[in-house]
């Protein structure tokens, strides 16, 4: 599946276990800050080498090595600098999160590819997708009614078109009826637009982040010289 680039959450604290939408123990420092590096170290990688780390998921623990979706947000002085993820989870997550970083700094087509200047403003931020769940609705007015504001991300297809709004996106677009409205533009469709044939799906996320330059130095503290 090809990459979708969107709008990341802001981090949010530690997750509650949520049974098989979400791996064993994902919310513990200790993974969450190897997510991290693993991205930084993509970055890296890419900024040296021009290609994504590569890993053997089987090095990692059993939780990170879940099939997941995930989505990663590059952002510099606070400013969006990439975002690139999947909604379709199709290979473990800390490999998930090694490419999309590499896509997030060099292959979001709203950006320009990441130099390494711009490293020591850079934050990483990670959201990690629970799997899509369709929504039933007999109209609109009964699709409104079933969002939840501020918690669901969406996903909308229609006609072969798909457009997604993580949740960080309640913050720019608190009513429902206007987060609807647009999420159809995103996916093309225009304003007003509705149809029998429209479907919805809608998933959580649970994010976290930091400084690249934090968890550069963490990377480098503990590399042999």
């Amino acid at each position: 599946m090809a990459p979708m680039s969107s709008i990341e959450s802001k981090p949010t604290s530690a997750s509650k276990p949520n049974g098989d939408a979400e791996p064993r123990d994902i919310a513990l420092d200790r993974q969450r800050r190897i997510l991290l590096e693993v991205a930084a170290r993509s970055i890296a990688t890419g900024l040296e080498c021009g290609r994504p780390l590569e890993l053997d998921p089987v090095d990692y623990p059993e939780p990170l090595r879940a099939i997941r979706a995930t989505f990663v947000t590059l952002e510099r002085d606070g400013a969006l600098r990439g975002c690139i993820g999947v909604l379709d989870a199709f290979r473990p997550l800390v490999e998930d999160v090694a490419r999309n970083a590499f896509a997030a700094a060099f292959q979001d087509p709203r950006f320009a590819r990441l130099q390494p200047e711009e490293c020591p403003r850079l934050t990483i931020k990670i959201s990690v997708l629970t799997p899509p769940e369709p929504l039933e609705f007999a109209s609109q007015s009964d699709l409104l009614d079933r969002i939840r504001p501020g918690i669901d991300g969406l996903i909308l297809t229609e006609q072969g078109r798909r457009g997604t709004f993580l949740p960080s996106v309640w913050e720019q677009l608190p009513e429902t009826a206007s987060f609807l409205e647009h999420l159809k533009r995103k996916a093309g469709l225009p304003f007003g637009y509705w149809s029998d044939t429209l479907r919805v799906s809608r998933y959580t996320t649970k994010s976290f982040g930091g400084s690249f330059s934090d968890i550069d130095a963490r990377i480098q503290a503990r590399t042999p010289t």
